[in-house]
């Protein structure tokens, strides 16, 4: 069936598209989110908010 496993089906090669993804967003979302850093940057946007 399908023998490579990066490929779909459809011979779409998966690592390829998220990298291009990766390119144009500049991070991929769902995976590599950094939750120290969003965490970090909520904290900073609350004491604007609050000043």
């Amino acid at each position: 069936m399908n023998k490579q496993p990066n490929k779909t089906v459809a011979g779409t090669n998966i690592q390829h598209v998220k990298q291009q993804n990766a390119g144009q967003y500049g991070t991929e979302f769902a995976t590599e989110t950094d939750v120290q850093h969003v965490k970090q940057q909520n904290a900073k946007a609350e004491a604007k908010k609050n000043q």
